[in-house]
């Protein structure tokens, strides 16, 4: 037991390496940008004020938003959906699969659960020894379970989901403005430095070259530091991006979330406002802060299923347990849009009854009337 929970802090020491890495090196470029070239390096005051306003401005958001991903912690699972202690109890002791999961079932029915494994049951977390909720996945890493999880990202040393999507997005987002804005502004004197002269007199240098000096070294590394950076953030921030148009995870990207009805890679989609409005939330002047937007809760999110996914789900819970009466089967939370489909689909089909019903009688009036016409 011991050398498992040594094992265990080593392993959560080492994982604050990359984030150590990565705040070593925003240091160092914050340095040799305002210190080397913005003191040393740049003549003009003028260039220099306007170059640290704008640096100074994504610099701060840049950290901002990081440090509200690193430290937001990953929401879990409520204690809704638990199960209660004789169920988790007779689930233990049960050693087939079916029994299981007709614990499970009964469980579930009064519980916002859309989507399935892929053989169709009820997903469960053993290790959690929760019901998942509709896009909760198990992070091996942190070792829980975390509501929309996207992926667990070693560079901040958290796992990204529902409670910091939002901040990770413009952390990319960000970090990109950081590194294109300091790639365009030092491409000119990291061209100068590397045209530099090199003759041994300074007298005999070009007036328009600059001195050999430290700062050559700061601003030729920050260069290529900056582009390299940039180039590898801009197709991660383009494939989130996506991902929010989409209104998709990561994983449900590679793997496509099961419903009653089947897998549908889109069955979260509510078009391209509304997929944004999900993440980003409603009042768009917060969305470039790094502040809680975010709309729902974690647990339940709205779908684009039809009320056949619903009648199913009745004839499943009826089919489970057999010596319930239809009456005595819990609903199923059904949304708003869910409820308007259904009433009108029971009022199209009590006019169709109806209509079946009255027409033998009008066909008997009028076989009636031409009769005593005749």
């Amino acid at each position: 037991m011991a050398p498992t929970h040594v094992l265990r802090c080593c392993q959560r020491t080492l994982a604050w390496i990359p984030v150590i890495f990565i705040a070593a090196v925003v240091c160092w470029s914050y340095y040799a940008y305002v210190v080397e070239l913005c003191l040393y390096t740049i003549i003009s005051i003028g260039e220099k004020i306007v170059y640290m306003i704008f640096f100074h401005l994504f610099f701060i958001m840049f950290v901002w938003s990081y440090w509200k991903t690193i430290y937001i912690q990953p929401a879990n699972p409520s204690k809704e959906f638990c199960l209660p202690k004789v169920e988790k109890e007779r689930y233990e002791k049960e050693e087939r699969p079916e029994n299981q999961q007709e614990i499970l079932w009964r469980a579930a029915t009064s519980l916002p659960l859309y989507t399935r494994t892929g053989a169709g049951a009820i997903r469960y977390c053993d290790r959690c020894q929760v019901i998942k909720p509709d896009r909760c996945h198990h992070c091996s890493a942190c070792d829980m379970c975390v509501l929309k999880m996207d992926h667990h990202c070693p560079w901040v040393n958290n796992c990204v989901g529902f409670s910091n999507y939002k901040f990770f997005i413009l952390f990319l987002a960000y970090s990109l403005l950081y590194c294109l804005f300091i790639a365009a502004t030092v491409l000119q004197y990291f061209i100068k430095f590397w045209t530099l002269c090199r003759r041994k007199s300074v007298e005999n240098c070009p007036k328009n070259e600059l001195k050999d000096t430290h700062a050559k070294f700061h601003v030729l590394f920050l260069f290529f530091v900056a582009a390299m950076f940039c180039i590898s953030i801009l197709s991660l921030f383009s494939y989130h991006l996506w991902l929010v148009g989409k209104n998709r995870s990561t994983i449900e990207a590679f793997r496509a979330p099961v419903f009653r009805a089947g897998s549908d890679k889109n069955g979260f989609s509510l078009g391209f406002r509304k997929n944004i409005a999900q993440v980003f939330g409603d009042q768009k002047k917060f969305w470039l802060l790094p502040v809680c937007t975010s709309q729902g809760d974690g647990l339940t999110f709205p779908t684009r299923l039809v009320s056949a996914d619903v009648e199913q789900q009745a004839t499943v819970t009826l089919q489970q347990e057999p010596s319930k009466s239809a009456a005595e089967v819990p609903e199923s939370p059904v949304s708003e849009s869910q409820n308007r489909l259904l009433s009108s689909e029971q009022n199209a089909n009590n006019v169709a009854e109806h209509q079946e019903t009255n027409t033998p009688a009008e066909s008997e009036t009028i076989t009636i009337s031409i009769e005593s016409e005749s």
